[in-house]
């Protein structure tokens, strides 16, 4: 009995410890490669970004847009969108926020130098901005933008004053890292540590924890380790071979929700002669691009079983895919079945396209950024080695992989996107619509994969107002991509977080971790 009651009262202390708490301590399983919110438009940095920074449109934990620093907005003409912005609301240093920042929110964007990732992505359709009073300003764009609320909820605000002139450096150094957000960044440790004090003056009410210490812990073993020990309260990216142990373990509990990221290789369109990390199986290069070969491309992708990533790798936290959108999501094509894998048929294509004894490849990918990342792409490299593309991988942490990546200094390469807007569209033009710097297209299109017939199909849709034609539209456009092997999707990701025992979370299908979603079982 004395055993039995003071377990009970080291429980009554640890619920009361977790209620009385002031700070989180998270843990986070990918680097923040940057504290501009429009330096790299990737998951982990918008996530963070998120808690500093407000946008003038929000998603909720379904990717619905609900009003952020505008409280509405509607269509005033086919081509003009009018959001009325909300009154009252400061910068962490003071500064009023109105529609002059709006302006020159996106007049920076397409500024930003050096960036692996634009957010152009999500402004390319707007041609024109007009400032009607502090607190009311126009989108003019280039046709109808039916879309143009679930693109601008990407966007973070920025203050013109405390921003004009400020560079990457500035923000990740900590000086113009300064927003509308619930938290203010205190310090940060590049890639290890970044802590947040309270935004005492809110405009949505006083956030919950008083401070953040936001930890970069990328070794899959250490997350897991850190909340057992409670070392930290709340980790994200669970380690899909933890997660059995885990939903078992007294101390600690499970958050999990279907993604909408999904995980792609991408490939060389690029070049027509070699390509740098293809060569015949001596060794020599190809004169050729074997790429550039829609049979080589269909036969690596009927080569890859993805139901046993899925099974194996994956321990089930993912759905295999060809597509962009998870089933009875918008834009969903029901007829792109996911095909069974079929070695003797990807050998009998590649032997058409002239390779009936294949040849040599290096696939690349990161090890610190997706769940499994760098065991997928061993996996695909073993089913491709099979049908006689001798494959070999070489990972590499994210920031120094993405950067390479971006420069196009690779044949065949992992990587992902998550559709945060809760639609394609954004994705589709990002990922594989022709890259055009100045239009804002194909912004992460690493590959440079381009086909006009797509380019049209998705530009169509982008301007239609019907919902349902829009829908075909986009359908349509996954299905030439898909067709092309433009890109060879795998699976769509399931997001899964732990947290200590007195702690709650709300999943977000937009995979995002942030704090404004952790709360005491009591609060």
């Amino acid at each position: 009995m004395k055993k039995a009651l003071m377990a009970a009262a080291a429980g009554i202390a640890l619920a009361a410890g977790a209620a009385n708490a002031q700070t989180l301590r998270m843990g986070v399983g990918a680097q923040i490669t940057s504290t501009d919110p429009h330096f790299h438009n990737i998951s982990p940095n918008n996530a963070f970004a998120s808690m500093v920074f407000d946008n003038l449109i929000e998603t909720d934990d379904r990717a619905r847009t609900i009003p952020g620093l505008a409280e509405s907005w509607r269509p005033t003409g086919e081509d003009v969108w009018e959001f009325r912005l909300r009154r009252g609301v400061q910068f962490h240093n003071g500064q009023d926020f109105t529609a002059e920042d709006v302006a020159f929110t996106l007049e920076r964007i397409p500024q930003v130098v050096n960036s692996p990732g634009s957010f152009r992505t999500y402004t390319q359709s707007i041609v024109g901005v007009e400032i009607v009073d502090p607190h009311t300003i126009r989108f003019r764009t280039n046709g109808p933008a039916p879309t143009l609320p679930n693109d601008i909820a990407m966007v973070p605000m920025l203050d013109r004053q405390t921003h004009q002139g400020a560079t990457t450096e500035d923000f990740n150094a900590g000086r113009a890292t300064i927003g509308t957000g619930p938290y203010r960044m205190t310090q940060h440790r590049p890639g290890e540590r970044i802590e947040l004090q309270r935004n005492e003056s809110y405009w949505r009410g006083r956030p919950a924890w008083q401070t953040i210490d936001y930890r970069m812990i990328t070794n899959d073993a250490a997350r897991t380790a850190a909340v057992l020990a409670g070392d930290v309260d709340f980790i994200d990216q669970v380690p899909t071979t933890d997660i059995e142990r885990l939903r078992h373990s007294p101390r600690v509990s499970l958050s999990e929700i279907d993604s909408l990221r999904f995980i792609y290789f991408a490939m060389d369109h690029m070049r027509d002669g070699p390509t740098p990390f293809i060569t015949d199986n001596d060794g020599r290069p190809l004169p050729r691009n074997p790429l550039k070969d829609e049979r080589v491309r269909r036969a690596l992708s009927i080569a890859i079983d993805r139901a046993a990533i899925v099974s194996r790798v994956m321990e089930g936290a993912a759905a295999a895919s060809v597509q962009v959108m998870p089933a009875g999501a918008f834009g969903y094509a029901p007829d792109l079945a996911v095909p069974p894998a079929d070695v003797e048929a990807a050998k009998r294509l590649l032997a058409e396209a002239g390779y009936p004894n294949g040849f040599r490849l290096t696939v690349h990918g990161p090890n610190d950024r997706y769940p499994n990342d760098a065991r997928i792409s061993q996996a695909v490299g073993q089913m491709w080695t099979r049908i006689g593309v001798r494959t070999q991988v070489e990972v590499a942490p994210y920031a120094s992989f993405i950067a390479r990546a971006s420069r196009q200094e690779f044949s065949v390469f992992l990587v992902s996107w998550g559709s945060s807007t809760g639609e394609p569209l954004a994705g589709l033009r990002s990922v594989a619509m022709t890259y055009n710097r100045e239009r804002g297209t194909g912004s992460v299109n690493r590959g440079r994969y381009s086909n006009p017939e797509f380019d049209q199909t998705l530009l169509s849709a982008s301007r239609e107002l019907n919902d349902a034609r829009r829908e075909a539209l986009l359908q349509d456009a996954t299905r030439i991509l898909v067709r092309d092997q433009g890109i060879i999707t795998t699976h769509l990701q399931k997001n899964i977080w732990a947290m200590r025992q007195g702690f709650a979370h709300t999943p977000r299908v937009d995979e995002r971790t942030r704090a404004q979603d952790v709360r005491t079982t009591s609060q």
